[in-house]
């Protein structure tokens, strides 16, 4: 079962990694690992979302998604979430506003991919994300010029901090958003399905 309480302290920096996650592999494990260093986060939470609104194809089921989450990562500091299931949020937007309600006084800092940067603005609301919480971007493979030259980064360039403020991201005040590089890991979901390597009971 995932682990439905939260339990942040006051100033506590914590990272929130969104998706499906179907599956959860070490592309995930490796971003969050990388986060965690670079923009200073004392906890992640994967927050593995009943479905994504942008997808066509439904996901597996959310149990099995959560199961094998924790087999791939055991880590006292990554927190694996059905939260936006348990309250009803369908939405980013939606979530962070929940989160942030339960838990006024952590330091929420939301994580992504260059990839998902290129498309943010297709997101519900997606500006009020921008000016909610501070915004974590790591490059992946074949995304990083695409993201850097996206809607998103090109409106919202006065807010980017340098790489080398990377660790203070989770004290900045919104909208502030700040891009690093990390080892290029090509694992996707999307190929693991393809290939068959994950597969899930129906």
């Amino acid at each position: 079962m995932a682990q439905n309480r939260l339990h942040l302290r006051p100033g506590m920096r914590v990272g929130l990694l969104g998706g499906s996650f179907d599956p959860a592999h070490e592309g995930h494990v490796h971003l969050t690992r990388v986060a965690m260093r670079r923009f200073g986060l004392d906890k992640v939470i994967w927050l593995v979302s009943p479905g994504n609104p942008l997808k066509t194809r439904g996901p597996a089921p959310l149990d099995d998604r959560i199961a094998h989450a924790q087999q791939i990562i055991r880590d006292p500091n990554v927190i694996i979430s059905d939260f936006e299931t348990r309250i009803g949020t369908a939405y980013t937007a939606e979530t962070i506003d929940a989160l942030k309600a339960i838990h006024p006084g952590a330091n929420f800092v939301w994580l992504m991919g260059a990839d998902n940067l290129q498309q943010f603005h297709r997101w519900q609301r997606w500006e009020d994300i921008l000016h909610t919480l501070p915004i974590g971007i790591l490059a992946r493979p074949g995304w990083r010029q695409s993201g850097l030259h996206s809607r998103t980064a090109r409106q919202y360039r006065h807010a980017r901090l340098p790489g080398r403020a990377s660790q203070l991201l989770a004290d900045f005040s919104a909208p502030a958003w700040c891009f690093v590089n990390m080892p290029m890991t090509p694992v996707s979901s999307t190929e693991l399905r393809a290939t068959g390597v994950w597969k899930h009971k129906d």
